[in-house]
Protein backbone atom coordinates (compact mmCIF):
# COMPACT_ATOMS: atom_id res chain seq x y z
CA UNK A 1 0.00 0.00 0.00
CA UNK A 2 1.24 3.48 -0.87
CA UNK A 3 1.06 5.95 2.00
CA UNK A 4 0.50 9.56 0.97
CA UNK A 5 1.32 12.62 3.06
CA UNK A 6 -0.94 15.52 2.13
CA UNK A 7 -1.24 19.03 3.48
CA UNK A 8 -4.15 19.02 5.89
CA UNK A 9 -6.18 21.65 4.03
CA UNK A 10 -5.82 20.19 0.54
CA UNK A 11 -6.24 16.60 1.73
CA UNK A 12 -9.34 16.97 3.90
CA UNK A 13 -11.94 15.98 1.32
CA UNK A 14 -9.96 12.91 0.31
CA UNK A 15 -9.47 12.00 3.97
CA UNK A 16 -13.20 12.29 4.67
CA UNK A 17 -14.00 10.03 1.72
CA UNK A 18 -11.56 7.43 3.07
CA UNK A 19 -13.21 7.51 6.50
CA UNK A 20 -16.65 7.12 4.92
CA UNK A 21 -15.47 4.13 2.88
CA UNK A 22 -14.11 2.29 5.94
CA UNK A 23 -10.41 3.12 5.52
CA UNK A 24 -7.82 4.64 7.86
CA UNK A 25 -6.45 8.17 8.03
CA UNK A 26 -3.74 9.62 10.27
CA UNK A 27 -4.61 13.15 11.32
CA UNK A 28 -3.40 15.81 13.76
CA UNK A 29 -5.01 16.66 17.08
CA UNK A 30 -3.83 19.15 19.68
CA UNK A 31 -2.23 16.29 21.66
CA UNK A 32 -0.57 13.87 19.19
CA UNK A 33 -1.37 12.52 15.72
CA UNK A 34 -4.20 9.99 15.72
CA UNK A 35 -4.94 7.00 13.50
CA UNK A 36 -8.63 7.28 12.71
CA UNK A 37 -11.50 5.18 11.38
CA UNK A 38 -15.27 5.44 11.47
CA UNK A 39 -15.98 4.67 15.14
CA UNK A 40 -19.27 2.94 14.28
CA UNK A 41 -17.70 0.60 11.69
CA UNK A 42 -16.33 -2.44 13.54
CA UNK A 43 -14.39 -3.75 10.54
CA UNK A 44 -12.69 -0.40 9.94
CA UNK A 45 -11.73 -0.18 13.62
CA UNK A 46 -10.24 -3.68 13.52
CA UNK A 47 -7.93 -2.37 10.81
CA UNK A 48 -6.57 0.16 13.32
CA UNK A 49 -5.41 -2.70 15.54
CA UNK A 50 -3.82 -4.47 12.54
CA UNK A 51 -2.01 -1.36 11.29
CA UNK A 52 -0.60 -0.57 14.73
CA UNK A 53 0.06 -4.14 15.88
CA UNK A 54 -2.13 -3.24 18.85
CA UNK A 55 -3.52 -5.81 21.33
CA UNK A 56 -7.29 -6.24 20.92
CA UNK A 57 -7.99 -5.63 24.62
CA UNK A 58 -6.57 -2.09 24.46
CA UNK A 59 -9.59 0.26 24.03
CA UNK A 60 -9.76 3.06 21.47
CA UNK A 61 -10.86 6.65 22.10
CA UNK A 62 -13.91 7.89 20.19
CA UNK A 63 -13.53 11.47 18.95
CA UNK A 64 -16.68 13.57 18.49
CA UNK A 65 -17.08 17.06 17.02
CA UNK A 66 -19.54 18.52 19.56
CA UNK A 67 -20.35 17.98 23.22
CA UNK A 68 -23.95 17.01 22.46
CA UNK A 69 -22.71 14.09 20.32
CA UNK A 70 -21.77 12.26 23.51
CA UNK A 71 -25.40 11.42 24.23
CA UNK A 72 -25.71 8.76 21.50
CA UNK A 73 -22.55 7.03 22.75
CA UNK A 74 -23.59 6.53 26.38
CA UNK A 75 -26.11 4.32 28.12
CA UNK A 76 -26.79 6.61 31.10
CA UNK A 77 -26.90 10.43 31.29
CA UNK A 78 -23.84 12.33 32.50
CA UNK A 79 -23.95 13.83 35.96
CA UNK A 80 -24.15 17.58 36.43
CA UNK A 81 -20.56 17.62 37.73
CA UNK A 82 -19.28 15.84 34.61
CA UNK A 83 -21.25 18.21 32.39
CA UNK A 84 -19.64 21.15 34.14
CA UNK A 85 -16.21 19.60 33.60
CA UNK A 86 -16.91 19.20 29.87
CA UNK A 87 -18.20 22.75 29.66
CA UNK A 88 -14.82 23.90 30.95
CA UNK A 89 -12.49 21.62 28.97
CA UNK A 90 -14.24 20.48 25.78
CA UNK A 91 -13.13 20.81 23.11
CA UNK A 92 -9.70 19.98 24.50
CA UNK A 93 -7.23 17.33 25.70
CA UNK A 94 -9.64 15.55 28.04
CA UNK A 95 -11.11 12.05 27.62
CA UNK A 96 -13.91 10.70 29.80
CA UNK A 97 -14.70 7.01 30.31
CA UNK A 98 -18.46 6.47 30.52
CA UNK A 99 -20.99 3.59 30.23
CA UNK A 100 -21.26 2.68 26.54
CA UNK A 101 -24.41 2.43 24.51
CA UNK A 102 -24.94 -0.41 22.05
CA UNK A 103 -24.07 1.85 19.11
CA UNK A 104 -20.35 1.65 19.98
CA UNK A 105 -18.80 -1.58 18.59
CA UNK A 106 -17.27 -3.96 21.12
CA UNK A 107 -13.92 -3.82 19.31
CA UNK A 108 -13.71 -0.07 20.00
CA UNK A 109 -14.36 -0.67 23.70
CA UNK A 110 -11.72 -3.38 24.04
CA UNK A 111 -14.47 -5.80 25.10
CA UNK A 112 -15.62 -3.60 28.01
CA UNK A 113 -18.99 -2.06 28.87
CA UNK A 114 -17.47 1.43 28.85
CA UNK A 115 -16.26 3.78 26.13
CA UNK A 116 -13.58 6.51 26.16
CA UNK A 117 -14.74 9.72 24.47
CA UNK A 118 -13.22 13.11 23.77
CA UNK A 119 -13.88 16.23 21.72
CA UNK A 120 -10.55 17.39 20.22
CA UNK A 121 -9.58 21.04 19.93
CA UNK A 122 -7.87 21.03 16.55
CA UNK A 123 -9.33 22.54 13.38
CA UNK A 124 -8.22 19.63 11.17
CA UNK A 125 -9.67 16.99 13.48
CA UNK A 126 -12.90 18.96 13.74
CA UNK A 127 -13.12 19.45 9.97
CA UNK A 128 -12.45 15.76 9.29
CA UNK A 129 -15.33 14.73 11.56
CA UNK A 130 -17.65 17.31 10.06
CA UNK A 131 -16.84 16.41 6.44
CA UNK A 132 -17.02 12.67 7.01
CA UNK A 133 -20.13 13.03 9.23
CA UNK A 134 -18.74 10.26 11.42
CA UNK A 135 -17.38 9.97 14.95
CA UNK A 136 -13.77 8.84 14.64
CA UNK A 137 -12.09 6.18 16.76
CA UNK A 138 -8.41 7.03 17.01
CA UNK A 139 -5.46 5.92 19.12
CA UNK A 140 -2.07 7.52 18.53
CA UNK A 141 -0.78 6.99 14.98
CA UNK A 142 2.30 4.93 15.81
CA UNK A 143 3.29 1.29 15.92
CA UNK A 144 2.15 -0.16 19.23
CA UNK A 145 4.67 0.50 22.01
CA UNK A 146 6.57 3.23 20.13
CA UNK A 147 6.73 6.91 21.16
CA UNK A 148 3.56 8.72 20.13
CA UNK A 149 3.90 10.83 16.96
CA UNK A 150 3.90 14.63 17.13
CA UNK A 151 4.64 15.22 13.41
CA UNK A 152 3.47 13.68 10.14
CA UNK A 153 7.03 12.42 9.60
CA UNK A 154 6.83 10.47 12.87
CA UNK A 155 3.67 8.79 11.62
CA UNK A 156 5.25 7.94 8.28
CA UNK A 157 8.25 6.39 10.01
CA UNK A 158 6.00 3.89 11.80
CA UNK A 159 3.07 3.36 9.43
CA UNK A 160 4.47 3.72 5.92
CA UNK A 161 2.80 1.11 3.71
CA UNK A 162 0.18 0.31 6.35
CA UNK A 163 -2.28 3.20 5.85
CA UNK A 164 -3.32 5.18 2.76
CA UNK A 165 -3.11 8.78 4.05
CA UNK A 166 -1.46 11.08 6.58
CA UNK A 167 -2.78 14.64 6.94
CA UNK A 168 0.11 16.99 7.72
CA UNK A 169 -0.53 20.07 9.87
CA UNK A 170 2.90 20.46 11.43
CA UNK A 171 3.83 19.80 15.05
CA UNK A 172 1.16 19.16 17.65
CA UNK A 173 0.67 21.63 20.50
CA UNK A 174 0.71 19.55 23.70
CA UNK A 175 2.90 16.63 22.64
CA UNK A 176 1.35 14.19 25.14
CA UNK A 177 -1.88 12.23 24.83
CA UNK A 178 -5.09 13.43 26.47
CA UNK A 179 -5.96 13.15 30.12
CA UNK A 180 -8.29 10.17 30.69
CA UNK A 181 -10.64 10.09 33.68
CA UNK A 182 -13.07 7.28 34.49
CA UNK A 183 -16.25 8.96 35.73
CA UNK A 184 -18.08 5.64 36.19
CA UNK A 185 -16.20 5.16 39.47
CA UNK A 186 -16.72 6.88 42.83
CA UNK A 187 -14.39 8.59 43.39
CA UNK A 188 -13.41 9.14 39.74
CA UNK A 189 -10.14 7.51 38.65
CA UNK A 190 -7.42 9.25 36.67
CA UNK A 191 -6.46 6.50 34.22
CA UNK A 192 -3.92 8.56 32.26
CA UNK A 193 -2.51 11.96 33.29
CA UNK A 194 -2.32 14.64 30.62
CA UNK A 195 -2.49 18.38 30.01
CA UNK A 196 -5.65 18.66 32.13
CA UNK A 197 -4.17 17.99 35.55
CA UNK A 198 -5.62 16.07 38.46
CA UNK A 199 -5.97 19.36 40.35
CA UNK A 200 -8.07 20.80 37.52
CA UNK A 201 -10.28 17.71 37.47
CA UNK A 202 -10.82 17.93 41.22
CA UNK A 203 -12.15 21.48 40.93
CA UNK A 204 -15.24 19.92 39.32
CA UNK A 205 -15.32 16.29 40.41
CA UNK A 206 -14.02 16.42 43.96
CA UNK A 207 -11.29 13.93 44.97
CA UNK A 208 -9.83 12.00 42.02
CA UNK A 209 -7.61 8.96 42.63
CA UNK A 210 -4.75 7.84 40.43
CA UNK A 211 -5.02 4.42 38.78
CA UNK A 212 -2.77 1.68 40.13
CA UNK A 213 -1.72 -1.74 38.88
CA UNK A 214 -5.03 -3.25 40.01
CA UNK A 215 -7.21 -0.79 38.06
CA UNK A 216 -9.18 -2.21 35.12
CA UNK A 217 -7.62 -0.95 31.87
CA UNK A 218 -10.55 1.08 30.52
CA UNK A 219 -8.35 3.43 28.47
CA UNK A 220 -5.29 3.34 26.19
CA UNK A 221 -1.81 3.45 27.68
CA UNK A 222 -2.56 1.35 30.77
CA UNK A 223 -1.23 -2.03 29.63
CA UNK A 224 1.97 -3.18 28.00
CA UNK A 225 5.10 -1.18 27.32
CA UNK A 226 4.43 2.22 25.75
CA UNK A 227 6.22 5.25 24.37
CA UNK A 228 9.55 3.42 23.98
CA UNK A 229 12.22 3.86 21.30
CA UNK A 230 14.54 1.00 20.36
CA UNK A 231 17.38 2.28 22.56
CA UNK A 232 17.10 1.90 26.34
CA UNK A 233 15.72 4.99 28.10
CA UNK A 234 17.29 5.99 31.42
CA UNK A 235 15.80 8.79 33.49
CA UNK A 236 17.89 10.95 35.82
CA UNK A 237 15.52 12.63 38.25
CA UNK A 238 17.52 15.73 39.14
CA UNK A 239 18.28 19.24 37.94
CA UNK A 240 21.53 19.52 39.91
CA UNK A 241 24.16 20.23 37.25
CA UNK A 242 27.12 19.02 39.31
CA UNK A 243 25.38 15.71 40.05
CA UNK A 244 24.54 15.31 36.38
CA UNK A 245 28.12 16.03 35.32
CA UNK A 246 29.49 13.44 37.76
CA UNK A 247 27.08 10.77 36.56
CA UNK A 248 27.69 11.58 32.89
CA UNK A 249 31.47 11.43 33.24
CA UNK A 250 31.24 8.05 34.98
CA UNK A 251 28.92 6.75 32.27
CA UNK A 252 31.09 7.72 29.33
CA UNK A 253 34.11 5.89 30.74
CA UNK A 254 32.37 2.54 30.37
CA UNK A 255 31.05 2.55 26.81
CA UNK A 256 32.44 2.43 23.31
CA UNK A 257 29.18 3.79 21.90
CA UNK A 258 27.91 7.32 22.51
CA UNK A 259 25.04 8.02 24.84
CA UNK A 260 22.31 10.44 23.79
CA UNK A 261 21.11 13.26 26.01
CA UNK A 262 17.52 14.52 26.14
CA UNK A 263 17.72 17.52 28.45
CA UNK A 264 17.77 21.30 28.72
CA UNK A 265 20.36 23.43 26.95
CA UNK A 266 21.83 24.30 30.34
CA UNK A 267 22.49 20.61 30.91
CA UNK A 268 23.91 20.25 27.39
CA UNK A 269 26.42 23.03 28.06
CA UNK A 270 27.55 21.25 31.23
CA UNK A 271 27.81 17.72 29.82
CA UNK A 272 28.76 18.38 26.16
CA UNK A 273 27.25 15.19 24.69
CA UNK A 274 27.88 14.06 21.13
CA UNK A 275 24.14 13.40 20.66
CA UNK A 276 21.64 15.89 22.04
CA UNK A 277 18.02 17.00 21.69
CA UNK A 278 16.67 20.03 23.52
CA UNK A 279 13.97 18.91 25.96
CA UNK A 280 13.30 22.45 27.16
CA UNK A 281 13.49 24.07 30.57
CA UNK A 282 9.86 23.92 31.79
CA UNK A 283 7.20 21.24 31.95
CA UNK A 284 5.22 22.63 29.03
CA UNK A 285 8.16 22.39 26.63
CA UNK A 286 9.24 19.05 28.12
CA UNK A 287 5.79 17.64 27.30
CA UNK A 288 5.93 19.06 23.77
CA UNK A 289 9.43 17.80 23.01
CA UNK A 290 9.80 14.47 24.79
CA UNK A 291 8.34 12.04 22.24
CA UNK A 292 9.91 13.71 19.22
CA UNK A 293 13.22 13.92 21.07
CA UNK A 294 13.15 10.19 21.85
CA UNK A 295 12.44 9.40 18.21
CA UNK A 296 15.11 11.77 16.86
CA UNK A 297 17.88 10.51 19.14
CA UNK A 298 16.91 6.87 18.57
CA UNK A 299 17.79 7.20 14.89
CA UNK A 300 21.48 7.47 15.87
CA UNK A 301 21.38 4.07 17.65
CA UNK A 302 22.88 5.31 20.93
CA UNK A 303 23.93 3.03 23.79
CA UNK A 304 21.04 4.59 25.72
CA UNK A 305 18.99 7.79 25.81
CA UNK A 306 19.50 9.71 29.05
CA UNK A 307 16.51 11.89 29.98
CA UNK A 308 17.33 14.60 32.52
CA UNK A 309 14.18 15.97 34.12
CA UNK A 310 13.37 16.66 37.76
CA UNK A 311 10.03 15.21 38.88
CA UNK A 312 7.32 17.81 39.47
CA UNK A 313 3.58 18.05 40.13
CA UNK A 314 0.75 19.28 37.87
CA UNK A 315 1.70 18.56 34.25
CA UNK A 316 4.72 16.73 35.64
CA UNK A 317 2.41 13.87 36.61
CA UNK A 318 1.75 13.23 32.90
CA UNK A 319 5.43 13.49 32.00
CA UNK A 320 6.31 11.06 34.79
CA UNK A 321 3.65 8.60 33.57
CA UNK A 322 5.18 8.53 30.07
CA UNK A 323 8.76 8.33 31.28
CA UNK A 324 8.00 5.41 33.57
CA UNK A 325 6.52 3.45 30.69
CA UNK A 326 9.26 4.39 28.21
CA UNK A 327 11.96 3.39 30.70
CA UNK A 328 9.99 0.39 32.06
CA UNK A 329 9.97 1.87 35.55
CA UNK A 330 7.77 0.90 38.45
CA UNK A 331 7.32 3.24 41.40
CA UNK A 332 11.03 3.38 42.19
CA UNK A 333 11.54 6.51 40.09
CA UNK A 334 15.03 7.42 38.91
CA UNK A 335 17.03 4.85 36.96
CA UNK A 336 20.48 5.05 35.45
CA UNK A 337 20.74 1.61 33.85
CA UNK A 338 23.82 0.58 35.83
Amino acid sequence: METKIMDAKSGLSFAASLIQSGQLVAFPTETVYGLGANALDADACRDIFLAKGRPADNPLIVHIPHRENVDEMISTPLSELVNQLLEAYWPGPLTIVVPASGVVPLVVRGGLDTVAIRCPDHPVAQALMELSARPIAAPSANRSGRPSPTTAEDVYEDLMGRIPLILDAGCTVFGLESTVVDVTRDPPVLLRPGAITRQQLEEFLGPVVLADNGTTARAPGMKYRHYAPSAPVWWWNTSDVEELRTRWDALEKHSGRPYALLASQETQRALRPALFYNLGDNDRTVAQNMFHGLRTLDRYHPAAIIVCWAQSSGLGEAILNRLRKAAELGDAGDVDGN
